[in-house]
């Protein structure tokens, strides 16, 4: 008896410590208005996450930004915490808005976003903030040289732009980019064009998938060969489903993914995935790899990634002795209309978190800001293909100058690297980006898992048919929870306030519901042994 009670005032006392930290997890903030004067008189500590891929290059633009930013505002202390990938940052997040512990700043994605904003008052909108005359963009007191609202790429900053409010700027913007072995299309018998098609980029890599008897490969004299591989398959089905005109979603949470458009597409990636003309970073590892050692002829990556492509490339995963020297040449995506070029925006902007004091949301404002001044683009922009992303930056003496001296070298001016960027400005108007609500980041992989799954089934030798993409429609839809999210009413895009279910509960939640369960649990089990006693000893 003794011991059942102390078991269950455990585990209410469990539930009770689990309740108030969920409650000071969804604690309200206020919203956030902008101070008429920034207090200087304050200190402040600024969290800032960011994401880095062990390159010491781009962490030293980071903690150069952050000193000279500190040299200009002693009283706002930055604390740095680097992540390896965007997801990380992410789950995080997630984690710590339940605890009321997410970061002041962050380098995140608008898809990412568009969940935080399910929290209550967790992100603060930055309308006012990029209007004020003070403290705003090319504001009046701000302590360097700020980029003006109409001087960021208007189309980046359309980006950061979620139902009615921005809540984000843009910090560095790619697309993809197709790395083509021009040495090889040529030895093949063909021209390569400005702007490559679909139909064209299929029949090269058919023929080059073709095998003598011994199994090797007449274009390269090895017996590896993997003609067409793309980095990113969401990317992939998202931006064919673009160019066709083919319905993926609507702004408002609606899942139309599951067409026949979206069928044939699987279709074509089954017969490619047959001939062995087409494969998968997934599925067999990194296109840049197999381009430099002469085993890849067509490689999609991002723009950002250029500094790895080529045999000259700054940037390798393979040993010396691998690679083999050929001309590389870097075109837009394939198109199914070369006369009217789609391609996808992407890259990392820059969000501010909602805070009690709107002191500490305004310090953390000004940080972020600094990271869109121009000598900060134009370093970050320098170490990858990313370009910068206000027209301040890209018009800039030092950026022009950066880009006259392509091929002066195979490192800072290393010409891959530096036509990525140009062959995003000059698209810059052919771009566009996918809608972005609470559960697009989920509709996002399930998009490329769709590819995925059926280049797996082909190599599994399975059929791959209107039954297998009907069970896959299904199969997707139920693991990414597509089936759960609940289109926006119109008050919903206007508050963003509405909390719907988009994929895992965060670590806090799930435990306090754990807990609950337990808890009642042991409650019931012990109201009923009680009435069992209690019967027992009347009989």
């Amino acid at each position: 008896m003794k011991t059942t009670k102390r078991i269950l005032a455990l585990a209410l006392a469990c539930v009770c410590c689990l309740l108030l930290s969920g409650c000071h997890g969804s604690r309200h903030t206020s919203a956030f208005a902008v101070p008429e004067l920034f207090d200087t008189d304050r200190n402040y500590e600024v969290t800032f996450w960011a994401k880095n891929d062990t390159n010491k290059t781009q962490t030293a633009i980071y903690e150069k930004a952050i000193a000279d930013f500190q040299a200009l505002y002693p009283n706002i202390r930055v604390n740095m915490r680097l992540y390896t990938d965007y997801s990380r940052i992410y789950n995080d997040v997630i984690t710590n808005i339940a605890t009321g512990t997410t970061p002041n700043v962050c380098i995140t994605y608008p898809d990412h976003i568009a969940t935080y904003l399910t929290g209550n008052n967790v992100m603060a909108p930055l309308d006012e903030l990029f209007t004020n005359v003070k403290y705003g963009l090319g504001g009046t007191d701000v302590r360097f040289d700020s980029p003006r609202m109409d001087e960021i790429v208007p189309q980046f900053l359309a980006e950061c732009r979620i139902g009615d409010h921005y809540y984000a700027l843009p910090y560095m913007r790619s697309t993809e980019a197709m790395y083509i072995n021009k040495t090889f299309v040529e030895k093949l018998g063909y021209t390569l064009p400005d702007v490559l098609t679909w139909d064209f980029v299929w029949e090269v890599s058919d023929a080059a998938a073709k095998k003598d008897d011994d199994g090797t490969y007449p274009l390269n004299g090895q017996k590896t060969m993997i003609p067409f591989i793309y980095k990113s398959t969401d990317n992939m089905m998202i931006q064919m489903l673009r160019q066709l005109d083919a319905p993926y979603s609507t702004a408002a949470g609606d899942i139309l993914i599951f067409g026949d458009e979206t069928k044939d597409i699987l279709y074509t990636v089954r017969d490619h995935v047959k001939t062995g003309a087409f494969s998968t970073f997934k599925i067999s590892s990194y296109p840049g790899n197999f381009l430099n050692a002469g085993q890849c002829v067509f490689a999609v990556d991002s723009t950002a990634g250029a500094t790895w492509m080529g045999a000259h490339a700054p940037h390798m995963d393979i040993a010396a002795d691998q690679v083999v020297d050929f001309e590389l040449a870097v075109r837009p995506i394939p198109q199914f209309d070369p006369e009217h070029p789609v391609m996808i925006s992407q890259g990392p902007s820059i969000c501010v978190f909602n805070k009690d004091d709107p002191q500490q949301v305004l310090a953390s404002w000004l940080f972020a800001q600094y990271l869109i001044s121009s000598d900060v683009q134009i370093a970050y922009s320098e170490t990858e293909g990313y370009v910068p992303v206000t027209l301040k930056a890209q018009q800039d003496a030092a950026y022009r100058d950066y880009l006259s001296r392509k091929g002066e070298d195979n490192d800072l001016y290393y010409s891959i690297k530096l036509d990525a960027a140009e062959l995003l400005m000059a698209n810059t108007g052919n771009t566009f980006v996918t809608p972005v609500f609470n559960g697009s980041a989920s509709l996002r992989e399930a998009a490329g898992q769709l590819i995925e799954e059926v280049a797996k089934g082909v190599r599994r030798k399975k059929t791959v048919d209107d039954s297998f993409i009907a069970a896959l429609y299904d199969q997707i839809n139920s693991l990414y929870r597509l089936d759960q999210i609940a289109p926006q009413t119109e008050s919903e895009e206007e508050t963003q306030g509405a909390v719907r279910d988009m994929g895992k509960l965060p670590g806090t939640a799930t435990a306090l519901l754990a807990a609950l369960a337990a808890a009642w649990a042991m409650i019931i089990a012990y109201v009923l042994r009680e009435k069992v006693k209690s019967r027992k000893k009347t009989r």
